[in-house]
């Protein structure tokens, strides 16, 4: 149980009448004196050496006092402020003469001496308290605190450490990296989104190890959109260096206009990659020594088979294009331009990819859903621009429409060579007695009409003319100049004159 609570007693005041004998003639250092000594351990006089009288009182009181005082603070004091008083008598002088009020002399003194509380001690026979285990306790929340402490300073400290690197350092990996893996530059990537897209990659520590690394490397600034195979944990020196190595660049795809869907075969015997060997050879990549190729023949059959409207062609071409069986039927579905696929996709995605953002590319052409001329539906626009790319060039482009339109509305078989050579992957707009005598849908020669697919991939300016013909009543054309412009007539007895012309000039 806690120890009883000092008790207190008052120390009488001596209220009997005394002579003040004030130190050196002023009461007003005799005054000072003691509220020195009382207060404060100061040395002052005191009126005897006896313990019975006031003088004694004043010695009892002072020791009293004083002891209490340092008891409170935890420690007695170690020397009495009175004992020490050396006896000197101090010099009388004349005072000097200035008159106190003894009425405000007597009420200070008065105030000074009242009776002050002091503490007593507990009587001898109370039982001193018992030491509790709490001290124990005491102790141990000042080791946690510590502990604790010293836990705050290392977190701190180590956050500091982080923070410090951030402003001043960066994190780098060192050496050539890992494990194979694909990024992608965005068009218009700044050198800043590539390191970002390298950190969340995994292939160097930090943006910035990237940033440093490339600074003033011309090379770094002329990265094309696309992707690029590197490794996890590079350098940022070894990052820099194998983006821009010549081989770093996967998965292009670039479709050329007028291109089909298989390879052609030219008078040189040089054979010319249709679009599945094209989308083939994208597919390609070695990842940790694993091949990500994906064969034509796997491109046909995933054509052949495929819903056109889940892979993103529009209802306007996939609810007239062939029914499934036949790879023809994405046929000039693929437009012409430059895709980025990503090695490792499968063959649905990869053409499913292709094939989404080649109809964004025929829309933006001016090919859509309403598109229409002379009676022609959009399916039939495609068709007849692709038509228009394999037979002649871009400035012979909307005549050329005119022509095919003028045949088809007088009823007239087209009567076009690339029609015929579609089927036997030849390139050449002429043919012989016997190709045109080949029996089939795209022999326009034999069969009235369109043929059931486009013959390729039109570019924009065939889709045009398609859309804009020229005007004029022309019926016939034939390339008549090296250069693959065209002579164009009204009459067939015009026409033979221009074909013996096209001789001359060595074009026919």
């Amino acid at each position: 149980m806690p120890p009883p609570a000092p008790r207190r007693r008052l120390i009488p005041v001596d209220d009997t009448p005394t002579d003040v004998i004030p130190v050196g003639g002023d009461p007003r250092a005799y005054q000072s004196g003691y509220q020195s000594g009382y207060r404060s351990g100061y040395q002052a006089p005191v009126r005897g050496e006896g313990g019975g009288g006031p003088e004694g009182a004043y010695r009892e009181d002072a020791r009293q006092i004083g002891h209490e005082e340092a008891a409170y603070a935890g420690e007695p004091y170690e020397q009495d402020g009175y004992d020490e008083y050396d006896g000197h008598e101090y010099d009388e002088h004349d005072y000097d003469g200035h008159e106190y009020d003894e009425h405000d002399y007597e009420e200070d003194l008065a105030e000074e001496e009242r009776a002050e509380p002091e503490y007593i001690d507990p009587p001898d026979d109370a039982d001193p308290p018992k030491r509790r285990r709490g001290g124990d306790r005491k102790r141990r929340p000042k080791v946690f605190r510590w502990v604790a402490a010293l836990a705050v300073i290392a977190v701190i400290g180590g956050g500091a450490w982080y923070g410090i690197q951030a402003i001043f350092g960066y994190a780098d990996f060192s050496g050539d990296g890992d494990s194979d893996v694909v990024i992608q530059i965005a068009d218009g990537d700044s050198t800043n989104a590539i390191g970002a897209e390298l950190t969340n990659a995994g292939v160097v520590a930090s943006a910035k190890a990237f940033v440093k690394a490339s600074a003033g490397n011309a090379k770094v600034l002329s990265l094309q959109p696309g992707y690029y195979v590197v490794k996890t944990k590079m350098s940022g020196a070894a990052a820099v260096a194998r983006l821009t190595a010549s081989d770093a660049r996967v998965g292009e795809l670039q479709i050329r206009a007028g291109t089909q869907l298989d390879d052609v075969t030219q008078p040189d015997g040089k054979v010319t990659p249709g679009a599945f060997t094209l989308l083939s050879k994208a597919s390609c990549a070695t990842l940790n020594g694993q091949s990500t190729c994906l064969s034509t023949d796997d491109l046909r059959k995933a054509a052949a088979s495929a819903d056109l409207a889940a892979m993103g062609v529009p209802d306007w071409a996939a609810s007239r294009a062939p029914k499934s069986g036949d790879a023809r039927r994405v046929e000039g579905l693929i437009a012409p331009g430059v895709y980025d696929v990503k090695p490792g996709w499968s063959t649905a995605d990869l053409l499913g990819y292709v094939l989404k953002s080649s109809a964004t590319k025929i829309q933006a052409a001016g090919l859509g859903p309403s598109s229409t001329f002379q009676g022609q539906n959009p399916y039939q626009l495609l068709e007849i621009a692709s038509l228009i790319e394999r037979e002649g060039v871009t400035q012979d482009f909307t005549k050329i429409s005119r022509v095919l339109y003028n045949r088809l509305a007088q009823h007239w078989r087209l009567g076009l060579d690339s029609t015929v050579n579609y089927l036997l992957d030849k390139p050449v707009v002429t043919t012989t007695d016997d190709d045109r005598d080949r029996p089939g849908v795209y022999n326009t020669y034999s069969f009235f009409g369109l043929p059931p697919t486009p013959i390729g991939a039109p570019s924009p300016d065939a889709i045009k003319a398609a859309l804009q013909p020229a005007d004029g009543d022309w019926m016939f054309f034939v390339k008549c100049e090296k250069n693959g412009l065209s002579c164009f007539a009204v009459t067939y007895p015009e026409h033979n004159k221009n074909i013996d012309l096209a001789k001359e000039h060595g074009a026919y």
